[in-house]
C-alpha cells in the first residue's frame, strides 16, 4: 500500500507569508494526482512537504496510515524527480542510478541486476557508459527517472521534470511516463503549471491558486464541471471563452441565461440543479468552450479579427459586444474564405453554457455538488470544508 494523506497541511514561512492553505487530500495506492497551477499557487511547496524537504507549519501528512511530519526524507521511502535532473556530471549513467543502492549497502550483484532492468524498461541501456554531458535533455530526464525507480519506491514525487525540454520532447516524454506509469505500478504526486501534461497524465488533477486546492477531479470533471471562473479558465486550450454582463432570468419557473439581449432557455439538467439550490434571477458571467461554439447560425454576432488555419480546423478570433471570443471549427464546416472584418453569428447548446455568479465567481451549477465530491469520502472523515 502506498496511499498518502494530506490532512490540513498549511505552510507559513518566516515572514508571515502563507504559501500553502489547508490541503486536505487522500491520493489512494497506485493513482498518479496530479498538482497544477500557475507559478506561486503553492503546489512545488506542497510536493516538498510531502517529500520532506520542507517543514509542515500545521496539519498532517501520512504515508501508508503512518504520521511521518518528523520523518527525515531518507527514510519516507520516496523518490524524487526534479526540474533540474540533478545528476552528478563526473559519474557515468550507470554509477547515477546506482549510488543510492550503493549508499544503502546493496549487495553489487542486486544493484547491477536493478540498473539493467530500469535501464531497459527506459531505453537507456546504450548509454550507461556515457555521462550526463554527452545525453540530450530527454535522454537526462530517463536518467533521472531511472535513478528513481532502482530505490522501489513507495512513492514517485514529480517537480516540473518536463519544464526543461522543447515541445516535441515534452510530448515524447508525457508517452513515456505514461508507459512507465502502467509498467512500474506505483503512486505518483505529480507537479506542472502546464494543464495539457494535467489532463493526459493524471487520474485526478488538484487545481490549485494562492495556496488554496481550487478542484480536485478528474480530467473530464475539471474540464466539464468548472466550480469556478480561475479553474474553467485555466483548464482547457484555447482557454473558455467568458461573457460578462450576462443575466439569469426566471420566467413563468423556466430559467433562462441571456447573453447580449439573446435568451437561451437552459437544459432540464441545468433547471432541476438551480431550483434546488433555490438560485434567484442575478448578475452572471457565462461561459462557453471554443470546441462548443457553433458558427453561421444564432442570435450572436461577433466581428472577426485572425483566422489560424490548422488543417483540420480553424481557430477564428473575434469580438463580441467588447468580449473575446475564441472558436474552434472543422473545416468542413465552415468557409475558408473567412477574414479580418468579416461578421459571423454563433451559438451554443444551452447544456454546454457555464454560468458563474458574477460576484463570488462561482459555478451555479457545478460549485457545491463538485466540492462535496472532491473531498469525498475525506471531509466526510475528518469534517473538511
Amino acid at each position: 500500500m502506498s496511499e498518502v494523506l494530506l490532512k490540513g497541511i498549511k505552510k507559513v514561512y518566516d515572514n508571515k507569508v502563507t504559501a500553502v492553505h489547508d490541503v486536505n487530500l487522500k491520493i489512494d495506492d497506485k493513482e498518479f494526482i496530479v498538482l497544477v497551477g500557475p507559478s506561486g499557487c503553492g503546489k512545488s511547496t506542497t510536493l516538498r512537504m510531502i517529500a520532506g524537504l520542507e517543514d509542515i507549519s500545521d496539519g498532517e501528512l501520512y504515508i501508508d496510515d503512518k504520521l511521518v511530519n518528523n520523518v527525515e526524507p531518507k527514510d519516507r521511502d520516496i523518490a524524487m524527480v526534479f526540474q533540474s535532473y540533478a545528476l552528478y556530471p563526473h559519474m557515468t549513467v550507470y554509477q547515477n542510478m546506482a549510488f543510492a543502492l550503493k549508499l544503502r549497502k546493496t549487495p553489487k550483484d542486486e544493484i547491477d541486476r536493478k540498473v539493467r532492468e530500469v535501464a531497459e524498461i527506459l531505453d537507456i541501456t546504450q548509454y550507461l557508459e556515457r555521462k550526463p554531458k554527452a545525453l540530450s535533455g530527454g535522454q537526462r530526464q530517463r536518467v533521472a527517472i531511472g535513478r528513481a525507480m532502482v530505490r522501489d519506491p513507495k512513492v514517485f514525487l514529480m517537480d516540473e521534470p518536463l519544464s526543461n525540454l522543447d515541445a516535441k520532447l515534452r510530448n515524447q516524454m508525457r508517452a513515456e511516463i505514461i508507459k512507465l506509469r502502467q509498467r512500474i505500478n506505483t503512486t505518483f504526486i505529480y507537479v506542472t503549471h502546464d494543464q495539457t501534461e494535467a489532463m493526459t497524465l493524471g487520474d485526478r488533477i488538484v487545481i490549485m491558486k494562492d495556496g488554496f486546492v481550487n478542484q480536485i477531479g478528474t480530467p473530464n470533471e475539471v474540464f466539464h464541471k468548472p466550480v469556478n471562473l480561475f479553474v474553467a479558465g485555466f483548464i482547457g486550450m484555447p482557454v473558455m471563452n467568458f461573457f460578462n454582463g450576462c443575466k439569469l432570468l426566471l420566467k413563468d419557473g423556466v430559467y433562462y441565461a441571456e447573453i447580449r439581449g439573446a435568451e437561451f432557455r437552459l437544459s432540464d439538467f441545468q433547471q432541476k440543479a438551480l431550483k434546488q439550490n433555490g438560485q434567484k434571477p442575478c448578475e452572471i458571467t457565462c461561459g462557453i468552450r471554443p470546441s462548443h461554439v457553433t458558427i453561421g447560425e444564432g442570435e450572436l454576432s461577433a466581428k472577426i479579427n485572425v483566422v489560424e488555419m490548422l488543417g483540420t480546423e480553424l481557430n477564428i478570433h473575434a469580438v463580441s459586444g467588447g468580449n473575446e471570443v475564441v472558436m474552434i471549427v472543422p473545416t468542413t464546416d465552415v468557409d475558408h474564405n473567412l477574414k479580418m472584418g468579416d461578421t459571423v453569428s454563433f451559438t451554443a447548446k444551452p447544456e454546454l453554457i457555464q454560468l458563474f455568479d458574477q460576484e463570488t465567481g462561482n459555478n451555479l451549477i457545478w460549485y457545491d455538488q463538485a466540492s462535496a465530491e472532491a473531498c469525498s469520502p475525506v471531509c466526510r472523515s475528518y469534517n473538511f470544508k
